[in-house]
């Protein structure tokens, strides 16, 4: 992820931030939210503007194991810095999720469990381009008005999707 463009990123830290709402039948690979993924998501991120890529500390994984279960070609998988290598190990960031240093280099949408506001005003600050990082309840999944948030956000930003 570093060319500048316009990206939906899926974070699956915890795969219930990509998850639908089904049950959870039992452990698939040894990780019971597998079970969650509803391939129906898969087909609705496809629908929306922009390119998506997996945001994702599973790094290669995401594509080996989710891609497949969400129905999804294999979508390039940002390469994360090592926040260990940072002067102050990140303290300056203030609560800002490590991730989102990274992703501010280019125009994006954000699809995460773990953002909070401290993002939020981190990217207001320090971002120039257009983003919107929206937060994903791990216990409800990926909802329409998310969706539908993300999509009336990259529509009216056309110039990245």
């Amino acid at each position: 992820m570093d060319v500048n463009r316009g990206c939906s990123d899926v974070g699956t830290d915890r795969l219930s931030a990509a998850a639908g709402t089904r049950s959870c039948d039992g452990p698939v690979n040894g990780n019971p939210l597998l079970d969650r993924l509803d391939p129906r998501d898969g087909r609705r991120l496809l629908t929306l503007p922009g390119e998506l890529v997996w945001a994702t500390t599973w790094m290669t994984e995401a594509n080996e194991i989710v891609s497949p279960r969400l129905g999804l070609p294999l979508p390039p998988v940002i390469d994360w810095p090592d926040p260990d290598e940072e002067p102050d190990g990140g303290a300056h960031r203030k609560g800002v999720h490590w991730k989102t240093v990274s992703l501010t280099a280019h125009p994006f949408v954000w699809l995460d469990d773990e953002t909070t506001d401290a993002d939020q005003r981190w990217v207001a600050v320090h971002h120039p381009r257009p983003a919107l990082l929206q937060r994903v309840d791990p216990l409800v999944g990926l909802t329409n008005a998310a969706f539908a948030a993300v999509r009336q956000w990259l529509v009216q930003h056309d110039e990245i999707a």
